[in-house]
């Protein structure tokens, strides 16, 4: 159990936006987006969601933590692949309800439960009115 704890988001505008203190806002189901690219190359990896433990974890290993939503459970990401997430720096965007984590990925350099490097490998394409997917 991580020893972290995240401070409320203010209600003033600008001290969310502008200072220094990292308060997360966690949606109604304690979920914040986790948007997720490789430090190198910058390739997106995966999107994903953490709650509060997950990214207390995070910040405390240096190791990627999200919560399952199927599973409703932690989920450290490469636990069982060896395809671990190192962080190299999270982010924030201006009102704290998103972050983006850049990675260095171990093992086979694969995200994707698929054995790929990235979730997103499959490009919507529309055609005679229908939308299909390519994999790439």
């Amino acid at each position: 159990m991580p020893t972290f704890r995240f401070d409320p988001a203010p209600d003033d505008k600008t001290a969310l936006e502008e200072s220094s203190t990292f308060t997360p806002r966690f949606d109604a189901n304690g979920l914040v987006t986790a948007v997720v690219t490789d430090a190198g190359d910058g390739m997106l990896l995966m999107v994903a969601h953490m709650n509060a433990e997950a990214l207390a974890l995070t910040l405390e290993t240096g190791i990627a933590h999200y919560w399952s939503r199927s599973r409703q459970s932690i989920w450290k990401k490469g636990e069982t692949s060896g395809n671990l997430q190192q962080v190299v720096q999270i982010l924030t965007d201006c009102d704290q309800d998103a972050i983006w984590l850049r990675v260095n990925v171990s093992g086979d350099n694969a995200t994707c439960h698929t054995g790929r490097r990235s979730c997103f490998y499959r490009t919507v394409e529309l055609g005679d009115g229908k939308a299909t997917l390519a994999s790439d």
